[in-house]
């Protein structure tokens, strides 16, 4: 009997626990969509794209600047009026931003107007 109740108690939890996976994979999906509708309704209002290795943002001003010390290389971007794809940031919109990395940075200029 007490056997039985711990592999009851036992299959409970994994059950739940995969649930809980499940549910997080779900509610995941859901924020990324969220966040590509917003980014489809705001891309029209920013002049350029600028991916790094961690994050994607939209900017109305992008300065660039690459530093070179004892042999390394490393960017410093800088943003202004921008907006960050991030699911687990509550605002996106950001008056400024600083970036440092020592991977690569692309940074694209839209054309006026732009619409997905």
């Amino acid at each position: 009997m007490i056997a039985d109740i711990e592999s009851e108690v036992a299959r409970t939890r994994s059950e739940s626990h995969e649930m809980n996976e499940e549910d997080l994979e779900r509610y995941e999906s859901e924020v990324e969509l969220q966040i590509y509708k917003e980014y489809r309704d705001v891309l029209a209002m920013f002049r350029y794209v600028v991916e790094t290795e961690r994050r994607f943002y939209l900017a109305n001003h992008v300065t660039l600047n690459k530093h070179q010390e004892d042999g390394s290389v490393h960017f410093e971007v800088e943003l202004e009026d921008a907006w960050v794809w991030d699911m687990y940031r509550p605002a996106r919109f950001l008056q400024r931003v600083r970036v440092l990395t020592f991977r690569d940075v692309n940074i694209e200029e839209l054309e006026p107007g732009v619409q997905l």
